[in-house]
């Protein structure tokens, strides 16, 4: 039976030190792709290389550091990027579709059923979509790590089988190999391996913004939606085909946790830049993990960072562990009134709760 598979190839895989699109890149994920989809499965391709594919386009020395340039980039180098796909494709007689989702697209409920109702109708009609961030209006910092996320969240929103992720690196190391020769390749990975619980911190390339802190956070997204997610080398022969077959010598497999989360609760968890930190006491932290409550402000000891109603927030216990993330239903203004204080005694703020239940998703 076939499969559903989102492909990812981030920019250190498709661009030379220059910063110059490697069109042999390309032409062999394409390659790669058409044989799986003649294996009988669906694949949606994610993809890099908008930003570099505009350094090149417009003959500039090196890539720029300021957001707006680099958006502007994007806007340059996506058609290319596009345009080099899409002719490769056609060699294979498949029409590829573009398809740019901003982080929006996975938060509101609408816009989430919307997006996905479009991805299915292209899968139906044959397509190959082909996802990349919209980077050229996104009106934050680029967020979503080399597309390393946006590929896990898609994953969820088309209820994909496998995700795989391809880098410049085989697979996940017990150390860095660059530095220590004794590091081997973890061939597995399974939901409740402390890998999974890895801080998403570091990143990539000059070329690209990942790193592989961003990509074990994005094969958590994918644990924790009931995906099976590969992290694997660009450069291997064949290896879009080796991961769908579930070839134990290619890179790195992390098993689907039995856990799965909705997108706005994947969203909170992984996704979102945190904007703030609450400590809370040990009740709270108790009623929280065990009874499944919502976060009320008499818990709460403690909070930092400036953030409105809707942020997400880390939150704490008094040893600084993360015990969960939340969307607040408070600013942080109306917390530092409400704190440590009972419902009854803030009624006059209008909410009574720091973080619903609802928008609350514990990590521990």
């Amino acid at each position: 039976m076939g499969m559903r598979v989102v492909v990812k190839i981030g920019s250190s895989s498709l661009t030379d030190e220059r910063g110059f699109l490697r069109t042999d890149v390309v032409a062999s994920i394409v390659d790669q792709v058409a044989n799986v989809r003649a294996s009988g499965h669906e694949v949606l391709l994610v993809t890099s290389g908008a930003v570099a594919s505009g350094v090149a386009g417009l003959g500039l020395d090196q890539r720029p550091s300021d957001i707006l340039t680099l958006q502007a980039l994007s806007a340059v180098g996506q058609p290319q990027l596009m345009a080099a796909y899409a002719h490769n494709f056609a060699r294979h007689s498949l029409v590829s579709a573009q398809v740019l989702l901003v982080p929006h697209d996975f938060v509101n409920r609408q816009q989430y059923l919307h997006a996905r109702n479009t991805l299915l109708r292209l899968l139906d009609l044959g397509c190959v979509p082909i996802v990349n961030e919209n980077d050229a209006i996104a009106n934050t910092e680029i967020r979503y790590g080399d597309n390393d996320h946006l590929s896990a969240l898609l994953a969820h929103l088309v209820s994909a089988d496998m995700l795989i992720m391809l880098t410049d690196t085989p697979g996940v190391y017990t150390a860095d190999p660059r530095s220590n020769p004794e590091a081997s390749i973890i061939r597995e990975v399974h939901a409740d391996d402390p890998l999974l619980s890895v801080n998403a911190t570091g990143s990539g390339t000059s070329r690209g913004s990942g790193g592989m802190a961003s990509k074990l956070a994005a094969a958590r997204i994918a644990s924790w939606s009931g995906v099976t997610a590969v992290i694997a080398s660009a450069a291997t022969p064949h290896v879009l085909t080796s991961a769908v077959s579930r070839d134990p010598a290619i890179g790195t497999m992390f098993h689907p946790h039995d856990r799965q989360l909705s997108a706005r609760k994947l969203w909170i968890a992984f996704a979102a830049e945190s904007e703030g930190r609450i400590v809370i006491d040990d009740g709270a932290r108790v009623a929280l993990t065990s009874r499944g409550t919502s976060l009320l402000p008499a818990g709460v000891i403690e909070s930092s960072g400036a953030f409105e109603e809707g942020a997400t927030v880390e939150i704490v216990d008094q040893n600084g562990e993360v015990v969960a993330r939340g969307m607040t239903a408070m600013s942080s203004l109306q917390l530092q009134q409400a704190r440590g204080r009972s419902s009854a005694d803030i009624s006059h703020l209008g909410v009574v709760e720091v973080v619903h239940r609802d928008d609350l998703v514990l990590l521990r």
